[in-house]
């Protein structure tokens, strides 16, 4: 089992976003988490939210091993096995059929990932995605060409060092992908370490 310190930070504040858009009476909810990482986000939110049946998926293999140990360890019957899915790859390849899904989560992958995966990401969600459905992503996002504080200025510098793919979306930049996936940014929530979770909804 892996753990990643970020993910133990974040996962409660997210939850309280999630909490928002999920009812505790609603029958079941399908929900899919791209890039699941260690798995402790979809393993935590799969034990607060019991009539939500999490989805993880991810690429790396030592990830995936990851996530299905936090589905033996914790037994939790309302996770499936994690599926092998590149965001960068047609949504065809995900295993899910049109409008199958209330959810789609994906947690800290847009800014260390190449453009082609957030591409894939919103146009996969805009098909997997029933109407009215929700992608929620969270992580660092400059808002209408404004990036604040230092410190994520100088995340954003350090990325593309790192790889010149990679880096700080604007919102404005996500907004205009969501737009040709049949999606609209409904709400914007300022999150802690100068984060924010974006909610864009299925037209």
């Amino acid at each position: 089992m892996l753990v990643a310190a970020a993910a133990d930070r974040n996962k409660e504040p997210i939850l309280g976003v999630l909490r928002q858009y999920i009812s505790p009476t609603a029958p079941e909810v399908r929900a899919l988490e791209v890039a699941s990482g260690t798995g402790q986000h979809a393993a935590h939110f799969a034990r607060a939210l019991p009539n939500v049946r999490w989805l993880p998926s991810e690429l790396d293999r030592r990830c995936l091993r990851s996530i299905s140990e936090y589905i033996q360890k914790g037994s939790l019957v309302n996770m499936e096995q994690p599926r092998t899915l590149d965001a960068s790859q047609s949504w065809k390849t995900w295993g899910l059929v049109p409008s199958s899904l209330q959810m789609v989560v994906c947690i800290n992958m847009i800014h260390i990932s190449e453009p082609s995966c957030t591409q894939g990401l919103f146009n996969g969600a805009g098909q997997v995605l029933q109407r009215g459905g929700v992608l929620l992503t969270y992580g660092p996002y400059s808002v209408n060409g404004i990036l604040t504080p230092q410190s994520n200025i100088d995340f954003h510098q350090s990325l593309k060092n790192s790889n010149p793919d990679w880096g700080i979306w604007d919102t404005s930049q996500l907004q205009e992908l969501a737009t040709t996936c049949g999606l609209t940014l409904e709400t914007m929530v300022d999150m802690p370490a100068n984060n924010k979770c974006l909610i864009f909804r299925k037209i």
